[in-house]
């Protein structure tokens, strides 16, 4: 919630160059939340017309992108030492077990490791660096790059933007059926009232000839 009341304070050129860094710097390597600052903004798009959700969603495609092919350059120069350096700096992220769950997984499913590898946190962070540190040939790797990164950063920008659009218009519509309801409550309340005054006044008529011959 903060990280969305965050966005909504600064320009729309901001907010694309966040996006587009952030996302970056987690394909990098960086344990950063790229999703949730996704999600906020494509979430903003759909309240804001100055925040584009076709430019948001190719900044954050260009920031999986590029920053997936920088970590892939920085893994393979860097080896498995670098893989070692991480696991110290960031041992939540990239302890001995994850870095092996993700190397079974680059083993055995290759490209399409790396496409579905941006779908899942874990694999997001490793993808870059742990295809350069494996040798992966680069155009294998930036093809899956591309298509990996198109589909989640695109395909995410447009799904929460368009739940944003109904749930937005849901909203309005619940806003109106309420005004209704609540019209409709107090006319009921209102003519209950005057029935109820119509039929006091009626007893009391017919109450009074009684007293008068007494």
């Amino acid at each position: 919630m903060h990280v969305q009341e965050w966005l909504d304070s600064v320009p729309a050129v901001a907010v694309y160059a966040v996006v587009a860094l952030v996302i970056g710097l987690e394909s990098l390597g960086i344990p950063l939340p790229g999703e949730i600052i996704l999600v906020s903004a494509a979430l903003l798009s759909s309240q804001h017309s100055d925040l584009n959700p076709v430019v948001l969603g190719a900044c954050a495609t260009a920031g999986a992108v590029i920053g997936d092919s920088i970590g892939y350059a920085i893994g393979r120069k860097g080896g498995r030492p670098l893989l070692a350096w991480l696991g110290k700096k960031f041992p939540r992220h990239f302890s001995a077990g994850h870095v092996a769950t993700a190397e079974r997984s680059f083993e055995k499913w290759g490209m399409w490791a790396v496409f579905f590898g941006r779908f899942v946190a874990l694999l997001r962070i490793f993808a870059g660096p742990l295809a350069g540190v494996l040798h992966m040939p680069y155009w294998k790797f930036l093809i899956a790059n591309v298509l990996g990164g198109i589909c989640w950063a695109g395909g995410t920008t447009a799904v929460i933007y368009y739940v944003g659009i109904v749930a937005e218009d849901w909203l309005k519509r619940f806003s109106y059926v309420g005004l209704g309801v609540a019209v409709l409550i107090g006319l009921a309340s209102m003519l209950i009232l005057r029935r109820k005054a119509k039929k006091a006044q009626a007893d009391q008529r017919e109450a009074e000839p009684v007293g008068a011959g007494e």
